[in-house]
């Protein structure tokens, strides 16, 4: 079987091989040159059953959707075909598809029994005539038909990419109406693309900075409903949440789960300090990481645990450090002109995101774990509180207009710094945070 070849970087670009190098792989290179999407076809997939007629386009249309906005794809539309697909196992006129210069081409079929939808699908290497795979399909109910388009577009990307996909996915956010200066707030839940938004707070108190377990069924936030910041941990499903820090005479924020699952890191201040403290959350016990004079806040684990990257402004001006899990010895890995805030460290663990104030412009970009690699992604008004896409590929953060009227909305950027767009969201939003793939 033909082999799609990828190497994606920071910094690069990717050219996709001439398409009458017929003889050899289709290849995504990565070149300082000018990008240039992959050319993929994705037909409307054939309903089996009369049920499933409905389904057959929107399918589809969401799989196109998700390859067309990483910004490495370009689908050809339907008004370009030769070809029409009747028949889930009828032979591929690949002929038809080379004329149109597709190079990777996405069949599917749909059968609907009752309320049960199942997806199966193909991916064609249309210049040799291969398949990506065998077999391929996912079954659920008819409610859940986006998240299977998701699964199936996830399926695509890392075939051909050769990396995990991202699209099976949900952020929660701080979702925000009214005026500037009467905001209200709530915290919500949406599919990465902003579809299926669900509520989780009223607006009766601010909340601030979700966090989503490793496992994607509880989150973390702050809310302001007792006057002071205190932490909350909520179950998605259940819609239920429990205080998870409140102590008398303190304010507890910036609240983030370990890899594992089992512990919180969190900012807690007191007596005019702020430092670093981890709880377990089994037992409620707690333990204090950093003890100095200076501003600590917005900790984040690294992947395997065992280090932590914050906020401090112990030099003098807010920059960013890192340190072991359980405390001690910190060091400094933000050089750069500017006030660095808000690490996150990348599921890969190679890069952490951040945001940088310099000269009146905030920016997010990301550097190496020892701070090298400096590289500003975006540049506003006001960009802030980086959340990285499951795979470590994509990084969505918050974007504020500027003036009276301003508005919080949310914008996702490929760590190269290419390809920024909005997400949609029904109302302002703001705070993303990224869930690993479902």
């Amino acid at each position: 079987m033909m082999k799609f070849l990828t190497s994606l970087f920071l910094g690069t670009a990717l050219l996709v091989a001439p398409a009458q190098a017929q003889n050899q792989p289709l290849r995504i290179e990565i070149t300082e040159g000018v990008i240039e999407p992959l050319p993929f076809a994705a037909p409307n997939f054939v309903p089996d059953t009369p049920a499933a007629a409905e389904y057959s386009a929107q399918l589809a249309r969401v799989v196109a959707a998700d390859l067309s906005g990483t910004g490495l794809f370009r689908e050809i539309g339907s008004d370009a075909y030769i070809s029409q697909v009747s028949s889930f196992e009828a032979p591929v006129q690949f002929a038809d598809w080379k004329a149109i210069n597709a190079q990777a081409l996405v069949t599917g079929a749909v059968n609907v029994s009752g309320n049960q939808l199942t997806v199966r699908f193909r991916i064609w290497d249309v210049f040799s005539g291969a398949e990506l795979g065998n077999g391929l399909q996912f079954a659920g109910t008819t409610d859940g038909w986006r998240r299977m388009a998701h699964k199936v577009a996830d399926q695509v990307y890392s075939r051909i990419t050769g990396e995990t996909g991202y699209f099976d996915s949900r952020v929660a956010f701080v979702s925000e109406s009214g005026p500037k200066n009467q905001r209200r707030k709530r915290l919500a839940i949406m599919d990465y693309d902003g579809a299926n938004v669900q509520y989780l707070t009223d607006s009766s108190a601010i909340v601030l900075a979700p966090r989503f377990s490793p496992t994607g069924d509880r989150v973390l936030y702050t809310s302001y409903e007792s006057g002071t910041p205190r932490i909350y941990v909520l179950d998605v499903g259940r819609v239920q949440r429990r205080v998870l820090q409140s102590q008398e005479g303190t304010m507890s924020f910036a609240p983030r789960f370990s890899p594992d699952g089992q512990t919180v890191l969190y900012s807690l201040a007191q007596g005019g300090n702020t430092d670093l403290w981890s709880m377990n959350i089994g037992s409620g016990q707690s333990a204090r990481l950093t003890n100095a004079p200076s501003i600590e806040t917005a900790p984040s684990y690294s992947p395997d645990g065992s280090q932590i990257v914050f906020e401090s402004d112990r030099s003098g001006t807010p920059q960013l450090y890192i340190m072991p899990a359980r405390g001690g010895e910190a060091r400094r890995i933000s050089f750069g002109k500017g006030r660095y805030g808000t690490p996150v460290w990348s599921p890969r663990g190679d890069y952490i995101a951040f945001t940088k104030q310099n000269k009146g412009r905030f920016h997010i970009g990301v550097m190496r774990t020892d701070g090298s690699e400096e590289r500003l992604l975006t540049a506003s008004f006001l960009d802030e509180g980086p959340t990285w896409a499951p795979n470590g590929r994509v990084i969505m953060f918050t974007r504020e207009t500027q003036g009276a009227s301003g508005r919080s909305a949310l914008y996702s950027v490929d760590i190269s710094g290419r390809n920024l767009r909005p997400v949609r969201t029904p109302d302002g939003g703001s705070d993303p945070a990224w869930s690993p793939l479902q």
